[in-house]
Formats: structure tokens, C-alpha cells, sequence
């Protein structure tokens, strides 16, 4: 491409991002697109604080659990109720046939959990010997954790990793020479 300066000189622009050598992670692109649902118990209970066993029970079998179908579940409790570990297992029981993922936890718990599956799939081998670009400022709601998680996985075979966007980064690790 060229361009002319003040004076009139053709100069030819030289794209320095695109000849870096940076290879680039969005976060975003890892970031799955189906339907996050919140499972509060706390209205099954009575007086929104006691589990009575008989009718959770009843509740869970006649729950129509097909809503979940292909959905992401967090299932918690936002009352101080005690809540014994077979109701969890029991509600869990019923969501997995329909639900494609259950966590025990808030969204922002389930988040973690998705991202931390995604990463650990990532083939990182073909970022060895890279300077790596993770990029920044996503409109989704990539949990920070993901970030930390991603950083450690790609520390020990990159030359360096970056945060930010290719034009403009901030240094996080570079591997020292020796």
C-alpha cells in the first residue's frame, strides 16, 4: 500500500502487526453459545429453609426437566438452608438426561467450569516456540479465572504471551534466552 507523506513522497506503509509474528487467542471464539441456566432450590423448600425429603422428592419426579434440554445448569441455593448432599444428587439425577452440563454453583461458577474444559482441550503444542497474543476486551463474560488457567497452559511452551489486542498489548511472560 503506499501513502504520501507532507511532501509529496510516496512511502510505502508497512502493516508491522501483520509481519510480528504474533499469533492470536480470542477468548471470545472459545466461548460456547448455548443457553446458561440458574437452578435456585430455595423455592422447593418450606419456609424457603427446610428440605422435607418426601415432597422434594415428589417435586423431582414431577418436575418437567425437558426445559433443560441442551442447557447449562448451576444449581445452588440463595437461602442459608442446609441442604443434605443427596438432594443435590438426586436433582442432579434428573437434570442430566436433558441438561448438557450441571454445576454446583452460580453462573459465574458454571462460566468457570465451561472455560475450564475448553482450555484444557486447547492442542498447545502448536503454540510452542510462539509469541502469543491473548486477546482482551471481550463483549462476552469470559471469566478471569480463564485467563489465569490459559496463561499457566501456554507459559511453559511459548516465548512469550501477551494481553490486549496485536496493536497494542501488554507484556505478561517472555521466556528468557539462554
Amino acid at each position: 500500500m503506499q501513502n504520501y507523506n507532507l511532501k509529496g513522497i510516496v512511502e510505502e506503509i508497512i502493516n508491522k502487526v501483520a509481519n510480528s509474528g504474533l499469533v492470536t487467542i480470542d477468548m471470545e471464539e472459545l466461548f460456547p453459545v448455548e443457553e446458561r441456566i440458574s437452578f435456585d432450590i430455595k423455592p422447593i423448600l418450606i419456609e424457603e429453609l427446610l428440605l422435607r425429603e418426601k415432597d422434594f422428592r415428589e417435586f423431582v419426579k414431577s418436575n418437567d426437566w425437558s426445559l433443560y434440554q441442551d442447557k447449562f445448569v448451576a444449581v445452588f441455593c440463595s437461602s442459608d438452608a442446609i441442604i443434605p448432599r443427596w438432594a443435590w444428587m438426586l436433582l442432579t439425577s434428573a437434570l442430566e438426561p436433558f441438561a448438557k452440563k450441571i454445576v454446583f454453583g452460580n453462573i459465574e461458577r458454571l462460566e468457570e467450569s465451561l472455560f475450564h474444559e475448553l482450555i484444557s482441550t486447547i492442542d498447545i503444542e502448536i503454540y510452542r516456540d510462539q509469541k502469543v497474543v491473548i486477546k482482551g476486551c471481550s463483549k462476552k463474560p469470559v471469566p478471569v479465572s480463564a485467563y489465569l488457567e490459559l496463561t499457566a497452559r501456554l507459559r511453559p511452551v511459548v516465548k512469550s504471551i501477551m494481553y490486549g489486542e496485536p496493536c497494542s498489548t501488554v507484556p505478561v511472560y517472555k521466556r528468557k534466552e539462554v
